[in-house]
């Protein structure tokens, strides 16, 4: 994938969503103007991968406590100047979980969420933004997962409980775009 893929899949990209849509837009016209978008060094934004984990019964999502940020989100992370930002959701993904890849199943390859959101200054780096690419992931909830280093704790989140780990605004969106998916089943 380069920038050009990036740029398809934010184009095609379609939500019901006022602000993912303003997120989209404004990513969109960050992407074009910036070729080292994916470096984590381009401030006062660059783009990172992440990926929305959902159980098989789409009753559960995974999420991890943060170390650094000390709060609770989906796995992800900095592209580090690969542009395949899906390949980034899925390793991000791998090393954060403790999984194989084989042990997951991507949905989809399109953007399930966009995202922009801010991150305080920390460790030397300024406070910045993540132009977050989002992608949507089946993990059977049986299966151990073993974590790393990088948060306190990963675990299995029933939808109705996100919103007392991470009520943010993305975060409710994506319940709500997870919830349709379970009508649809």
């Amino acid at each position: 994938m380069h920038r050009v893929d990036l740029l398809a899949y934010l184009h095609n990209h379609k939500t019901r969503f006022m602000e993912e849509a303003a997120y989209t837009s404004r990513a969109i016209a960050f992407i074009q103007q910036n070729a080292n978008c994916f470096y984590r060094e381009l401030w006062p934004m660059h783009v990172t991968g992440s990926a929305w984990v959902v159980s098989p019964s789409r009753e559960k999502v995974l999420m991890l406590h943060h170390l650094k940020l000390n709060q609770w989100f989906q796995p992800g992370g900095h592209a580090d100047g690969n542009h395949d930002i899906l390949n980034v959701a899925l390793k991000e993904l791998t090393e954060e979980t403790g999984l194989a890849q084989g042990q997951l199943r991507l949905l989809s390859e399109d953007v399930f969420d966009v995202d922009i959101h801010g991150i305080p200054a920390i460790h030397g780096d300024p406070a910045h933004e993540h132009i977050d690419i989002r992608f949507l992931v089946e993990i059977d909830d049986g299966v151990h997962i073993p974590g790393n280093d990088e948060s306190f704790e990963v675990r299995w989140v029933r939808l109705d409980e996100v919103s007392c780990f991470n009520n943010n605004m993305s975060t409710r969106r994506m319940v709500q775009k997870t919830r349709c998916l379970q009508r649809r089943r």
